[in-house]
């Protein structure tokens, strides 16, 4: 099926009901006109809807098949967790061994889509059509993509990473822990928010301009043979579904044992299952209302808050920290990472791959890049269906610097802060930071804050601070991404989000519960691995985005138009509370 069939504007006169045309005669807009009279019309939600409608079937599936699967995940593992945890292990090293090659080519990929996005003349495409208008200011779009992205691992990789790697990296020479902190530029920078952008482009384009639901299944299946489009539909709906919740959820259990060790580094308490319970309840009620409250009144103002926090963080540990060293680090990693960059993109250890691997631990990239590329892979179900969501009335151009560049600067001055001071106060404490990072990856932060002079108490309450609020963020963008999966095309209402969130913070409960960490890190890493498969899903969405924006023609262009205007419009009258189409009789 081609583009202009696929996208064929749908006109005024015939809405779509049923996945099948139903024709509005100009008597039945006539007369929805006068009986409409001088009324003030309802306001549509833009942009208008032209995306399919699910079967009952498929959207049963869509809804009860993935809490089967988890259910049936945590009973296997729990019960069996040393198992569990060999199987995982055996893909993972599958994985490594004769896929390393397969990552790095990803993460070029996207870097280059990006380029390409930027800088030719479909960078100037308007996310919503020509006239719209970006829902938020820069400051909090940036903020809430941020946060939503990295803000929870970025608090504590910051340290532990440098530390870990500063004695031994591949490519840069290991001299005064430069490669560590090139190497976490690298992992956390540019090429990563590249992998998010380049989804999260998919799927805005496909939504804000084509009129699709925000679903993976709307940005991809139309490339594909129109008998394969179903059944590959409900597939990549799954995978998204899945990744998210095992994703948020992992994610939620390993933020509640950090937001304990930060707890522990100022107050004295002992981390354990009963503070762990009591922690997850609070985060996951914080996130409650944050979902409940919406986008402008919940995460806007707690992303807000938690840029402002990070700033004053930073500040704090230049200002009373080792400056110099700071400065003079800085300068120098960042000429390091800025002329290794492209021999790091193409790593990929190739002696490792001259014959099949024991274990993927035998290869510093089933350490380092791989996991991490699989880690961003996994979470970009949510992260870039946030990203997209609210990045509506911005050009592609604007979207690609603002979600790669700008956050990649970021991070390089925030590792360059706290992976600086974290390496000097190593150094000057025989080691003791990197001996905290050994027994407990969480705590490394803490430990270096405890040695800022004056400020360093004050900083470990607002790092802990920051764990919590920079968690409760992820969640709340990933239970919006999730209800749109779920629910699509059909609007999800804010006790839905509730219900969501509530659901994660209950499968994260019970994965500590029942198997404490261990359990928690076999349910990460298995979800992770799962982002091998959806590698060649992503790529597909790419290959249909390039595509579409190949074909855009002027039909393509008013369609564009047409979705996005905000006057009334007479195939408004013909739609139900979720702004779908519906059939009107005669």
């Amino acid at each position: 099926m081609s583009v202009h069939e696929q996208e064929k504007p749908i006109s005024t006169t015939t809405p779509l009901t049923g996945g099948k045309d139903s024709a509005v005669s100009p008597d039945q807009a006539e007369e929805a006109t006068a009986t409409r009279g001088n009324a003030e019309p309802s306001k549509v939600d833009l942009p208008r809807f032209r995306g399919r409608l699910i079967p009952p079937l498929d959207r049963a599936i869509i809804k009860i098949l993935p809490p089967v699967l988890i259910l049936a995940l945590i009973i296997a593992v729990t019960t069996n967790p040393n198992g569990a945890a060999a199987v995982i292990g055996q893909l993972r090293t599958f994985v490594t061994s004769g896929f390393t090659w397969l990552f790095v080519l990803y993460s070029i990929i996207a870097v280059v889509v990006c380029v390409w996005l930027s800088v030719s003349k479909v960078g100037k495409i308007r996310l919503g059509g020509p006239k719209a208008k970006p829902d938020h200011g820069k400051f909090a779009w940036y903020s809430m993509l941020f946060a939503c992205g990295q803000g929870i691992g970025l608090i504590f990789w910051s340290v532990a990473e440098p530390i870990m790697l500063r004695e031994e990296t591949p490519v840069i020479p290991a001299a005064a822990g430069e490669g560590g902190m090139v190497w976490t530029y690298f992992h956390w920078g540019l090429t990563a928010w590249a992998m998010y952008c380049v989804v999260a482009v998919c799927l805005a384009y496909s939504h804000h301009n084509l009129g699709k639901t925000l679903t993976f299944r709307e940005a991809t299946v139309d490339i594909l043979p129109k008998r394969a489009q179903r059944g590959a539909g409900v597939v990549v709906e799954l995978l998204a579904i899945m990744a998210t919740v095992l994703g948020l959820a992992t994610s939620f259990g390993f933020a509640a044992l950090q937001f304990t060790s930060g707890l522990a580094s100022f107050t004295g308490l002992t981390s354990g299952p009963a503070l762990w319970i009591a922690v997850i309840i609070a985060l996951g009620g914080l996130t409650a209302v944050s979902a409940f409250l919406g986008v402008n009144k919940g995460m806007k103002r707690i992303s807000e808050a938690n840029s402002i926090l990070s700033i004053v963080l930073m500040a704090a540990v230049f200002i009373f920290g080792p400056a110099a060293f700071i400065i003079s680090n800085m300068s120098q990693t960042f000429g390091s990472f800025f002329y290794n960059f492209i021999p790091m993109s193409f790593w990929t250890d190739s002696p490792t791959s001259a014959a099949p691997l024991e274990s993927w631990q035998d290869s510093w990239n089933g350490w380092w890049t791989v996991f991490i590329w699989c880690w961003v892979i996994a979470f970009s179900p949510f992260v870039a269906g946030f990203i997209a969501r609210i990045s509506r009335g911005r050009t592609i151009r604007e979207f690609v610097i603002g979600v790669t560049v700008v956050p990649s600067l970021i991070v390089m001055v925030w590792v360059g802060i706290l992976g600086s001071a974290a390496i000097h106060y190593d150094n000057t404490s025989d080691g003791s930071i990197s001996s905290d990072v050994a027994a407990d990856t969480s705590s490394g932060l803490f430990s270096m804050l405890n040695m800022i002079p004056v400020v360093g108490g004050l900083l470990l309450v607002v790092a802990t601070i920051l764990v919590a609020t920079y968690y409760v963020t992820s969640l709340d963008s990933g239970a919006y991404a999730l209800a749109e999966f779920v629910s699509a095309p059909k609007k999800s209402g804010p006790w839905f989000r509730v219900v969501l969130v509530a659901s994660i913070a209950a499968v994260a409960l019970i994965l500590l519960s029942i198997g404490g960490t261990a359990v928690v890190d076999t349910v990460q890493t298995g979800t992770i691995i799962g982002g091998f498969p959806f590698a060649f899903v992503i790529l597909l969405m790419i290959a249909n985005l390039i595509r579409r924006l190949r074909m855009r023609n002027k039909e393509v262009k008013q369609l564009e138009k047409e979705i996005n205007d905000p006057n009334h419009r007479v195939e408004d009258d013909f739609l139900d509370e979720d702004g779908l189409p519906v059939r009107q009789l005669d």
